[in-house]
């Protein structure tokens, strides 16, 4: 976390958090989702609509802040810690999007290494992996390197229905939905 961040959470420590506003997809792109978008609905699956999205993030430098300070608390809600106020993020699949090497070399969306546990797929076809860092999703792009290393044997992907991610391995999808039904 950055000490500028640090810095503003000890000053101001009592800043109401911000739910539905970010969401991250399942290519690792950041969406700012205003009024209107989450009028439209929720960010992703079932209910999501056109536009429900928001605007992709395409400031280089506020993408690698929202990265340097991406986190997750202990109820498995993952945030962008934005000076004093923390920012819940919806989550088209899994909080981590693991880019892959064909020597299995896995790295985040983030820029962070990673070392695969286990791997799982989905009734969709999605490859999730497991690591140090918590479940992530196999970006698109990488599901051709990802295939060779399952037919070499060194991962072993498990089935797992998509619904029983979240409970798995202790994410929440949704923080703005989980709250809204509290």
């Amino acid at each position: 976390m950055d000490d500028i961040v640090k810095a503003a959470m000890a000053k101001w420590p009592n800043v109401p958090a911000c739910h539905g506003w970010l969401g991250l997809d399942g290519r690792g792109r950041w969406w700012m989702r205003d009024d209107t978008a989450q009028a439209l609905g929720p960010f992703a699956g079932p209910g999501a609509q056109p536009g429900s999205r928001g605007s992709e993030l395409k400031h280089d430098k506020l993408i690698g802040f929202i990265q340097r300070n991406y986190g997750c608390n202990d109820a498995g809600e993952w945030f962008f810690q934005n000076g004093p106020q923390r920012v819940y993020v919806e989550l088209e699949h899994a909080p981590w999007v693991w880019r892959v090497q064909g020597d299995g070399t896995v790295t985040s969306h983030t820029g962070c290494p990673a070392a695969v546990r286990s791997s799982w797929l989905d009734e969709d076809g999605l490859l999730y992996l497991c690591t140090d860092l918590g479940l992530g999703v196999v970006h698109p792009q990488d599901m051709d390197t990802a295939a060779d290393l399952v037919l070499e044997g060194r991962w072993m992907p498990q089935e797992c229905a998509r619904d029983a991610l979240e409970t798995r391995f202790g994410f929440v999808r949704s923080p703005a939905r989980a709250r809204s039904a509290a």
